[in-house]
């Protein structure tokens, strides 16, 4: 994994230009229901999914929508689904997304809001897909008013 993660490091920062960092995030394969809690830890307290972590999912964000990867930016721990594969560019492409919200972390960025945040994100993971012949849409049904929605502030 090691490898891998210092791969995608290097390609995020020739090709996106984020900064490349040495200290990867630790990454676990988790199953479902691990998923669920750590990305709504404190939803019974303050309704609103913790906003350390960012979700890759291929549906809206919505409670029981099958989330394929989290971001812990307090803890810096990429958690991908079990059933995640190196093997599989669209598994792959879910670990490029998420190593973008690690690399921005690591740079301190600012954004005026978490959508904006997914931007990079989202962009690095089509162009991942891309060199493979495959997009957002076909691996994720994401289209691209999709993508608008999800990366722009006041949706």
């Amino acid at each position: 994994m090691e490898t891998l993660l210092t791969v995608i490091v290097t390609w995020l920062s020739i090709n996106f230009g984020l900064p490349a960092t040495h200290e990867l995030p630790s990454v676990e394969l988790v199953p479902p229901a691990k998923m669920a809690a750590v990305r709504f830890r404190g939803l019974a307290s303050d309704r609103q999914p913790n906003a350390a972590i960012e979700a890759g999912r291929a549906a809206p964000p919505e409670f029981g929508q099958e989330v394929y990867a989290l971001y812990d930016t307090q803890r810096r721990i990429i958690y991908l689904h079990e059933d995640w594969s190196s093997s599989r560019p669209a598994d792959v492409s879910v670990l490029v997304h998420e190593m973008v919200h690690h690399l921005q972390t690591a740079a301190d960025e600012k954004f005026a809001c978490p959508q904006e945040r997914e931007k990079d994100a989202y962009k690095a993971q089509r162009e991942w897909l891309a060199m493979f012949g495959r997009s957002l849409e076909q691996e994720f049904e994401i289209d691209g008013m999709t993508v608008l929605v999800r990366t722009n502030c006041g949706f």
